[in-house]
């Protein structure tokens, strides 16, 4: 490549909870290994966009914050708009990928307006969901942390995957992927447990410019850390090792 891939990561202070930011430094990371020069941008404002941009991550943040990070990222509508529908991988993570949507619902039965760029709504749980999540998906068995109070409804799209244990979406659900935008409620950041996920989007980012993805050798060793990761987890609730 003639420039490095440049990873957005938007908001990474006010949507990092839970290490969701740090998704856009493992792209970066399995990019080199890959061969690929990479960059992470941390965008505050629209003013901080680069004018090229090749994968987007949007993490969690908290409910204090989120009508901030909305009016924030509301700016930048007609940019992620572009974005999602040229191709460009688009993670979204609890809150990010809530904002993203036609809008939350609280459970006070207030309504905070989402940006409309993926379809359905947050909508209130009885009770938080805060444990660890398995998921059946065409990307691998996904395992992370979930820490939301809210389900997400009305997607008119394909759910990332089938929950094996935990709460996703609910009705047994996680996610949503629409195109190259994908939303979910797992943490931990996501990524770094399942570079699987990764390379699906680094794959996406790289056939953009023309290249073609070939995880590099040094991938080989942390996926095998992601794995034993997983399979702990993967024990403890009872589901077969990977």
């Amino acid at each position: 490549m003639t420039r490095p891939l440049s990873i957005v990561s938007l908001l990474p202070e006010l949507l990092g909870t839970n290490g969701d930011a740090a998704n856009a430094r493992v792209l970066a990371q399995r990019a080199r290994w890959a061969g690929a020069d990479a960059t992470v941008v941390e965008v505050r404002s629209a003013a901080d966009l680069p004018d090229q941009v090749d994968a987007v991550v949007v993490g969690s943040g908290s409910d204090s914050d989120m009508v901030r990070a909305r009016d924030i990222l509301a700016t930048m509508t007609t940019e992620l708009r572009t974005w999602a529908t040229a191709g460009v991988p688009i993670l979204l993570i609890g809150t990010g990928w809530e904002l993203l949507s036609w809008g939350i619902e609280l459970a006070d039965g207030s309504v905070v307006e989402g940006l409309g760029i993926v379809a359905g709504r947050a909508v209130p749980m009885l009770a938080r969901a805060t444990d660890d999540i398995v998921v059946a998906s065409r990307f691998g068995r996904l395992i992370g942390f979930e820490n939301h109070r809210r389900s997400y409804v009305g997607g008119e799209a394909a759910p990332l995957g089938q929950v094996l244990s935990g709460s996703g979406n609910g009705a047994g659900a996680e996610g949503l992927v629409m195109g190259s935008v994908v939303g979910t409620h797992l943490h931990g950041p996501v990524l770094a447990k399942n570079p699987g996920l990764a390379d699906h989007l680094l794959r996406a980012a790289l056939a953009r410019v023309g290249h073609e993805y070939l995880p590099g050798d040094d991938s080989l060793a942390a996926d095998d850390m992601a794995r034993a990761a997983r399979n702990q987890i993967a024990l403890r609730l009872g589901l077969p090792m990977e």
